[in-house]
Order: C-alpha cells, then structure tokens, then sequence
C-alpha cells in the first residue's frame, strides 16, 4: 500500500486531495498520507482533511511514500517537484475516471486529470502536466513538461504547449497553433497564431499584453 502525499494544502491542495479519493486505487493501492505545506496553519477552519505533515524542505522521505504536486503555480510547482525530486521522491499520477483517454494517447508521470476531459488520439503529455476539469484535447497535441491547463480550456488538432505553459480558464488554442515556453494564455482568451517564448496574450483575438 502506498502512501500518497499531497504538495500544497491550500485551496487547490484541497481540491487534489477529493480527486484522490475518487481515483482508481483508492485504498486498494493507496491511502492519502497527508500535506506538505510551509504554512502549517492552512487547513485551520476547514474540516475532513488529513493532516499537514511538514514543509516540503524539511520532510524526510519515508519507504511507500509518493508525492502529486497540487500547486497551480507553475513556477513554484516546478520548484516543489524538483526539491522532492532530488530527495528520491516518485510522482504518481492523479485521473479521475470520468476522463476519457483515446488511442495512442502517450501519457507521462506525476499527471494530474481532473473530472470530464477529453484527451483525444494519438495525443503527447509529458511530465508533471496539470489538467483541470472539463478540458478538451485535440487530436495529435503535443503538451510539453510543467504545464498547467486550467478548467474549460480546448486546444485543437496539432496544437503544441511547449513547456512551463499556462493556460487559463476557457482558453481557447485553434488547429496547430504552438504556444512557446513559459508562455501564460489570460481566461477565455483566443489564441489563433503561435504565441512567442515568455510572454503573456490576453484576448479576442489574444494579442501580447506588456507590462
């Protein structure tokens, strides 16, 4: 029996630890060990959560444990990942069973699905990849490691996120558009041409916001 361990005891903590819960292998292959947080006042006020353990510097790694990161920040998540990394930890992957997954879908580790997503055929995801609810996925994507995909988005046939990418809630990337790395696509955003390295587009059409 595995002990899953939650990075993050926030509100999105909270979020993963139900997903958790609801996934295959819930106490069969695994029970929910607690959180890893720095701010061990996280869950005060909030009732029906497993405990919050240590801060991810200082806990100590124990035989059985495995780690999701449940940080929607992809800086820090990113940050997390690696620290647990570099101690020995392993990454699962969190799906909810009501995803639906086609053929040929390549699928990486520590994922985290959220409930009624559609990853369709033939389709590339690589490592530590956060996909949020309802989420549509065309045919042949590609969505490169780190990235975070907010609920309602929909990527068409033959997009590209490539790594560290965030896309906010109901963006929207047409046919074989690529988003570059560490670029972030604003809420309900429409992206019809390829979005440059580290920038920000917000809007319909998006276009690149300068701060």
């Amino acid at each position: 029996m595995k002990n899953l361990i939650i990075i993050g005891a926030r509100g999105y903590g909270r979020e993963v630890y139900n997903l958790a819960m609801q996934c295959v292998g819930y106490q069969s292959d695994y029970v929910v060990k607690g959180f890893l947080d720095d701010k061990s006042d996280a869950l005060v006020g909030f009732d029906n959560y497993p405990e919050i353990i240590s801060s991810v510097e200082n806990y100590e790694i124990q035989d059985n444990d495995v780690f999701i990161c449940a940080l929607g920040s992809v800086k820090w998540k990113k940050h997390y990942i690696e620290l647990i990394l570099s101690k020995g930890g392993k990454f699962t992957n969190l799906i909810h069973p009501t995803v639906i997954i086609n053929s040929n879908v390549k699928m990486g580790n520590g994922l985290i699905v959220f409930m009624y997503s559609n990853i369709s055929n033939d389709c590339e995801i690589d490592d530590y990849v956060t996909i949020q609810g309802f989420v549509a996925i065309g045919h042949d994507s590609r969505i490169g490691k780190w990235t975070h995909i907010n609920a309602y988005s929909f990527m068409g046939g033959y997009a590209t996120l490539e790594e560290e990418v965030c896309l906010n809630t109901r963006a929207t990337i047409l046919p074989n558009v690529v988003v570059r790395k560490g670029a972030t696509v604003g809420a309900a955003s429409l992206v019809i041409r390829n979005v440059k390295e580290n920038t920000t587009v917000f809007g319909v059409p998006a276009k690149k916001l300068e701060f």
